[in-house]
């Protein structure tokens, strides 16, 4: 039977979310996940458009599947953009394009292409969530809406994955119980705009074990911080519901660890980039976050070189980052992306110099990580244990401070020789080491 799916899933965790759901709705339904695409009868692409190089990493990918000669899907927030796909692969092996979060799509072009010998089929409101999973057992990702509202300058992600839908908080509650009984010790909540939870369908209620709750995310995250795991929040937009969640960040199940993508601290940029924030408001609120709870970390994103962007400028973002010390901090420089608005901003910035500010603001970040990174020395951690390095002896954990994928490591000699078996497990660390991103720690004698 021809029935074996080749799959790769390019992009961000949002997009591995939805690789997830796809799988489960093909197994739930007779296909099997092929190892490779020599054993594959069908490729499926989950792609990502979200900047240019990922972007050129979705074509790679579409060109690497099409010399094996396959039938292909294309999915993923490229797949909206189906006419461009097609102008640069007009291939008739290509079967069908989708755009994002279209998993019964996705299966209908599977099942016209492969067709299985039965006569009922399962849709995706009908198998297990969670389904199949593409993390490690002991941490998940929770997806609590769709899409995004906001209209800033430089994102095709409304475009891309259309306007924000959030899910039933009972649907939402019922997966936090069903991950953490299959054994997740870690659960990511993330969405494009997380804060946003509800707005969209009016904060309407419903029901999970026989209590009404209000789809709102402080109801949310109450909820989530009795859970017995570590429950970390990504993707919060700067608003002043914030303030609220810094009490939630000591003594429950929320890990001291903010997601915050500001993208920049220069009023003037912001306004172009249609993004909220009184920087200077909130980096006073930072400091005084930090007063409240001391080890808080802070992850964010900025851009430079947008369209527009002053030396005077780029100088605010500095001074911020160099303000608020922020423990976890991405940069990308500006690049236009079909589609939006920012494309047609004036003063456009040569790529020399987005180069040159980027290397500055690198440079920059990486002495004020270093100085955090060190003051770890000597601390005693919590590390939960991701992986163990058989060759060189060594556990590969992450602190309560770190997202899988996109922060640092601790990496521990396994001298109490607990192996593999250590895997998912959390455990006392003490820190010996640190570099910018990195830290090295061993296990303390028992009762330390």
């Amino acid at each position: 039977m021809r029935n074996r799916i080749g799959f790769i899933s390019l992009g961000c965790c949002k997009n591995l979310v939805d690789a997830e759901r796809i799988m489960t709705l093909l197994t739930s339904n007779g296909y099997v996940i092929a190892g490779n695409y020599a054993a594959s009868d069908l490729i499926i692409i989950n792609t990502c458009g979200f900047i240019n190089p990922s972007i050129q990493e979705s074509f790679d990918s579409i060109g690497e599947a099409l010399e094996t000669g396959k039938k292909i899907v294309i999915t993923g927030c490229l797949g909206a953009r189906a006419a461009f796909i097609r102008d640069h692969y007009p291939q008739s092996s290509i079967v069908g394009i989708t755009g994002p979060h279209s998993y019964n799509a996705v299966f209908d072009l599977v099942k016209n292409a492969l067709p299985l010998p039965r006569k009922t089929f399962l849709d995706i409101s009908q198998v297990p969530n969670p389904g199949v999973k593409l993390t490690p057992p002991h941490y998940s990702y929770l997806k609590i809406s769709e899409g995004c509202s906001n209209k800033c300058t430089f994102c095709a992600i409304p475009h891309l994955r259309g306007p924000m839908v959030s899910r039933q908080i009972a649907d939402v509650m019922g997966e936090t119980d069903r991950l953490i009984a299959r054994g997740a010790k870690e659960i990511m909540v993330v969405a494009q705009d997380t804060l946003d939870y509800g707005r969209d369908i009016g904060f309407a209620e419903s029901l999970y074990k026989g209590v009404n709750f209000r789809a709102d995310f402080m109801t949310l995250l109450d909820f989530l911080s009795r859970k017995d795991a570590w429950i970390r929040l990504h993707y919060l937009y700067p608003y002043p519901v914030i303030r609220k969640i810094i009490p939630y960040l000591k003594n429950t199940s929320i890990v001291p660890y903010l997601d915050m993508p500001l993208q920049h601290a220069s009023p003037d940029v912001l306004k172009r980039m249609r993004r909220p924030g009184n920087m200077d408001r909130l980096a006073e609120s930072i400091l005084a976050w930090r007063e409240e709870i001391p080890d808080l970390c802070i992850r964010s994103t900025f851009i430079v070189g947008f369209p527009g962007e002053t030396d005077d400028d780029f100088r605010q973002l500095l001074d911020f980052i160099g303000k608020v010390k922020m423990q976890r901090v991405g940069c990308f420089q500006y690049s236009p992306v079909h589609g939006v608005a920012a494309n047609d901003l004036p003063d456009q910035i040569p790529d020399q110099v987005k180069e040159e500010r980027w290397n500055i603001f690198m440079q920059e970040q990486q002495k004020i990580s270093l100085e955090l990174m060190r003051d770890k020395i000597g601390s005693l951690q919590d590390a939960i244990v991701d992986e163990y390095d058989e060759e060189e002896g060594l556990l590969v954990a992450r602190t309560r401070y770190d997202s899988p994928e996109i922060d640092g490591n601790i990496f521990i000699p396994d001298t109490a020789d607990l192996g593999a078996g250590a895997v998912g497990k959390v455990l006392k660390v003490r820190v010996t080491d640190a570099d910018e991103y990195d830290l090295r720690g061993e296990l303390p004698p028992d009762g330390e």
